[in-house]
């Protein structure tokens, strides 16, 4: 399960915040104040760790590895999620990100948000890698990402009952372009030579169509009841309520999006990337919305970084050493 709370004091000495409220349509853009110096990537660590917990318990009982001195270090190749390739990395970092921030930050409508556990067991391609990499060291290729909604967490009342859940996309660059943001955000080009428009099948398109229950909830629940059915037996319960195919209760949705990466050249301080004094256009299903923007310098490095040091108590017999 997560439990690891997220490092607010480092997270406010390395980002600048510039907030913004109108009506149900919150935006938070966050900017570099300086690299990242060692203290703050190894404060990030167990917050990561703990996001990926649950996921690396099951491709690793699923690729049966073992990081047992007397098992010949079995695994040291294949470990979760630090075997991943850089571009799968960048996807689960945008992930993390997206509940690191929900969790450290006030977001439309100021619920308490909880995230009993990130959904990445899911990720069925990240499993395969892993399994087939652990066993023949030379298969190494790209990971297609995770299908559904990259971050669920939810609100609770005092009975223990979901009354909110927030539903998340993000997306990670190492260049925050106009293009890319149009790209993005309104789908790729289509057409003949001088005539490409975008075909509407980007973010926008996948929020405004968004189910009013998604398949996250049943993944959490899931997850709740095979994992921590004791502790979250009111959650679980009123999971099955909201779950049900017939009379569900109803439970209200905020979405999210997250938008995370490099600045463009030409791109001025304390510029956002999207719309932020009224709620952007594209925007058609009425929910609360709230976007973060997050600006900064060699992810490309950060993302590896964090990545690379993960468990690296575990994976002491592989002789790798600390790199922060």
């Amino acid at each position: 399960m997560h439990t690891a709370p997220p490092p607010k004091k480092a997270l406010n000495k390395w980002l600048e915040r510039y907030p913004s409220e109108k009506d149900n349509y919150w935006h938070l853009l966050l900017e570099q104040k300086e690299v990242m110096k060692p203290e703050t990537q190894e404060a990030l660590l167990p917050y990561f760790e703990s996001a990926h917990f649950d996921a690396r318990e099951c491709f690793h009982k699923l690729a049966r590895i073992s990081l047992h001195p007397d098992d010949g270090e079995t695994g040291c190749n294949a470990q979760y999620p630090s075997a991943l390739p850089l571009t799968a990395r960048k996807g689960l970092f945008g992930e993390v990100l997206a509940g690191l921030f929900t969790e450290a930050d006030k977001f439309v409508g100021e619920h308490e948000w909880q995230i009993p556990v990130f959904l990445f067991r899911f990720h069925e391609d990240a499993g395969q890698y892993i399994y087939t990499l652990n066993r023949d060291p030379d298969r190494e290729r790209q990971v297609l990402g995770r299908k559904g909604d990259d971050f669920i967490a939810v609100a609770v009342d005092q009975d223990g009952n979901v009354i909110r859940f927030i539903a998340g996309e993000a997306k990670w660059r190492a260049s925050w372009t106009e293009s890319q943001i149009d790209a993005v955000m309104l789908g790729p080009k289509k057409g003949p030579k001088g005539k490409k428009k975008h075909n509407n099948k980007g973010v926008w398109f996948e929020i405004n169509r968004a189910l009013d229950v998604p398949l996250g909830l049943e993944q959490l629940h899931s997850i709740l009841e095979e994992c921590a059915p004791d502790e979250f037996a009111s959650v679980i319960a009123s999971l099955d309520r909201i779950l049900a195919h017939r009379n569900p209760t109803p439970v209200e949705r905020t979405d999210l999006i997250l938008l995370a990466g490099g600045s463009a050249k030409k791109r001025k301080k304390a510029t956002a990337l999207l719309p932020w004094e009224d709620v952007p256009p594209e925007y058609k299903a009425g929910r609360d919305l709230q976007v973060v923007e997050m600006i900064i310098d060699d992810g490309d490095t950060l993302i590896d970084a964090i990545y690379e040091n993960l468990w690296m108590s575990d994976v002491s017999t592989c002789g790798t050493e600390l790199r922060i």
